[in-house]
């Protein structure tokens, strides 16, 4: 089946890119959460569009991501979680905590789609976590886990 990409998905494309999956991949989950359509003839012009208006973005937006790159790697982050005896988590800090504190901090709005957790977060302490700000650039934030 052959599709094009509205959104970034990981390991298949960027959005704008026309490629071969599946059927029940494409059909079951790509379409369905819109991250892609139906490949057709008349789609090439939405291809153009998607791909001008990403490449405008992406000349607009990489000084930026440098800026706020800058501004986290400076900053630690503190999570606040619930915690018990020995330092334990009752369960592991998600990404969408993750985001609420770094947004605190830096005042610039991060998806929590862009925040990689190498290992899941169950203990309090300092803990490294990635952000892709814009796709040549990333930022290792130092997250501090504290108690609530």
């Amino acid at each position: 089946m052959k599709l094009i990409l509205t959104q970034e998905v990981d390991g298949l494309g960027a959005p704008g890119d026309v490629v071969e999956v599946k059927d029940g991949y494409g059909r079951n989950y790509l379409v369905p959460r819109g991250l892609g359509i139906r490949w057709t003839r008349g789609g090439e012009k939405t291809i153009e569009s998607i791909k001008s208006a990403r490449a405008a973005r992406a000349a607009r937006d990489e000084g930026h991501a440098q800026e706020i790159k800058t501004k986290l790697e400076a900053s630690s982050v503190n999570v606040k979680v619930r915690s018990g005896a020995g330092g334990r988590l009752f369960g592991a800090v998600t990404t969408s905590e993750i985001a609420d504190a770094i947004t605190e901090v830096s005042g610039e709005k991060v998806d929590r789609r862009t925040i990689v957790v190498t290992n899941p977060i169950k203990s309090l302490g300092a803990h490294t976590v990635s952000v892709k700000l814009h796709d040549e650039v990333s930022a290792t934030v130092a997250l501090n886990v504290v108690p609530a």
